[in-house]
Protein backbone atom coordinates (compact mmCIF):
# COMPACT_ATOMS: atom_id res chain seq x y z
CA UNK A 1 0.00 0.00 0.00
CA UNK A 2 2.68 2.25 0.65
CA UNK A 3 4.42 1.40 -2.70
CA UNK A 4 1.30 2.60 -4.41
CA UNK A 5 0.84 5.91 -2.57
CA UNK A 6 4.57 6.61 -3.12
CA UNK A 7 4.72 5.99 -7.06
CA UNK A 8 1.52 7.94 -7.15
CA UNK A 9 2.87 10.53 -5.50
CA UNK A 10 6.38 10.39 -7.87
CA UNK A 11 3.88 10.37 -10.85
CA UNK A 12 1.87 13.63 -9.91
CA UNK A 13 4.93 15.49 -8.94
CA UNK A 14 6.61 14.16 -12.42
CA UNK A 15 3.26 15.59 -13.88
CA UNK A 16 3.49 19.45 -12.27
CA UNK A 17 6.79 19.54 -13.18
CA UNK A 18 6.46 18.81 -16.69
CA UNK A 19 3.42 21.22 -16.52
CA UNK A 20 5.81 23.69 -15.20
CA UNK A 21 8.38 23.23 -17.39
CA UNK A 22 6.21 23.45 -20.55
CA UNK A 23 4.06 26.08 -19.42
CA UNK A 24 6.87 28.53 -18.66
CA UNK A 25 9.12 27.92 -21.86
CA UNK A 26 9.32 31.44 -22.85
CA UNK A 27 11.24 31.47 -19.26
CA UNK A 28 14.38 29.82 -20.74
CA UNK A 29 14.14 31.77 -24.17
CA UNK A 30 14.12 34.85 -22.19
CA UNK A 31 16.91 33.37 -19.52
CA UNK A 32 18.91 32.35 -22.94
CA UNK A 33 18.64 35.92 -24.38
CA UNK A 34 19.57 38.08 -21.60
CA UNK A 35 22.37 35.72 -20.74
CA UNK A 36 23.44 36.66 -24.50
CA UNK A 37 22.93 40.32 -23.99
CA UNK A 38 25.20 39.75 -20.88
CA UNK A 39 28.01 37.53 -22.36
CA UNK A 40 27.56 40.32 -25.15
CA UNK A 41 28.29 43.61 -23.19
CA UNK A 42 30.68 41.48 -20.66
CA UNK A 43 33.02 41.00 -23.47
CA UNK A 44 32.73 44.41 -24.53
CA UNK A 45 33.51 45.95 -21.20
CA UNK A 46 36.28 43.76 -20.98
CA UNK A 47 37.84 45.38 -23.84
CA UNK A 48 38.54 48.84 -21.28
CA UNK A 49 40.65 49.00 -18.50
CA UNK A 50 39.38 49.44 -14.86
CA UNK A 51 36.16 49.45 -13.59
CA UNK A 52 34.59 48.94 -16.71
CA UNK A 53 36.73 45.74 -17.04
CA UNK A 54 35.37 44.10 -13.42
CA UNK A 55 31.57 44.74 -14.82
CA UNK A 56 32.86 43.30 -17.78
CA UNK A 57 33.96 40.23 -16.23
CA UNK A 58 30.93 39.73 -13.92
CA UNK A 59 28.83 40.45 -16.52
CA UNK A 60 30.17 37.72 -18.70
CA UNK A 61 30.19 35.43 -15.66
CA UNK A 62 26.57 35.99 -15.13
CA UNK A 63 25.68 35.95 -19.09
CA UNK A 64 27.14 32.74 -19.02
CA UNK A 65 25.35 31.14 -16.60
CA UNK A 66 22.00 32.64 -17.70
CA UNK A 67 22.99 30.71 -20.89
CA UNK A 68 23.63 27.78 -18.88
CA UNK A 69 20.17 27.71 -17.18
CA UNK A 70 18.31 27.92 -20.29
CA UNK A 71 19.67 25.70 -21.96
CA UNK A 72 19.29 23.22 -19.50
CA UNK A 73 15.64 24.14 -19.38
CA UNK A 74 15.32 23.71 -22.61
CA UNK A 75 16.82 20.33 -22.53
CA UNK A 76 14.20 19.44 -19.97
CA UNK A 77 10.97 20.35 -22.04
CA UNK A 78 12.57 18.83 -24.69
CA UNK A 79 13.02 15.66 -22.90
CA UNK A 80 9.89 15.40 -21.28
CA UNK A 81 7.92 16.14 -24.66
CA UNK A 82 10.21 12.62 -26.05
CA UNK A 83 9.14 10.89 -23.11
CA UNK A 84 5.06 11.69 -23.40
Amino acid sequence: METETSNATRSLDRTVLQDLFQECEWVHLALGLLGNVLFFGGSVLFLFEGQAQTYGVWAFVIGSFLMLVGSIGEAVVKSAQDGS
